[in-house]
């Protein structure tokens, strides 16, 4: 993985979990973190499946979370100040697809089973499974980031091109390849 996308994964994570805080306790924040950081990361790969695609990205930048702060209506924060830095490096798009799948068990299996396609996952469905398959600990500690009705806003924002996306590797597995 780039340092370019671990950058977005790290600031796209501590995104999440702060405007979705867990429920109390040092375990139940550590088990939404791992989640959303799986979620983010499974959406990461997916949006820039290849060490050009996060070239790009570290040319043109993430974007920020300025959106998404609105629509979470998070606390106002300096541009300079020392959260300012770190939002930068949010992507408003990951973000989107992460809560996506953090919402959507179905979606979630299905962007894990997409990975073989990028350069980032190929082999790796079994590390994310607190992402795919939650066990009732991972759900308890992260009810907010689970609950679709509380992050349908960031949700709405770009799932039709989570799933497009989907659809379209799907589609590109179910291709017949031609004999030479």
């Amino acid at each position: 993985m780039s340092l370019d996308l671990a950058s977005v994964i790290a600031a796209t994570t501590r995104w999440l979990v702060r405007a979705y805080p867990a429920a109390d306790g040092a375990t139940n924040a550590a088990l939404a973190e791992a989640q959303a950081r799986q979620a983010v990361t499974v959406a990461a790969w997916l949006r820039y499946p290849t060490s050009s695609d996060g070239a790009l990205l570290a040319l043109a930048g993430p974007g920020g979370s300025f959106r998404l702060d609105w629509l979470a209506d998070a606390e106002p924060y300096e541009i300079n100040g020392p959260d300012g830095i770190w939002r930068t490096y949010v992507d408003e798009v990951v973000a989107s697809w992460a809560a996506a799948l953090l919402t959507c068990s179905t979606l979630a299996s299905q962007a894990v089973a997409a990975l073989d396609d990028c350069e980032h996952g190929a082999g790796t469905p079994g590390e994310f499974r607190r992402l795919t398959a939650p066990d009732a600990h991972d759900c308890r500690a992260a009810p907010l980031l689970r609950h679709p009705d509380l992050m349908a806003l960031v949700v709405d924002l770009h799932r039709a091109q989570l799933v497009e996306r989907l659809r379209r590797l799907h589609s590109d597995d179910q291709t017949p390849t031609s004999a030479v």
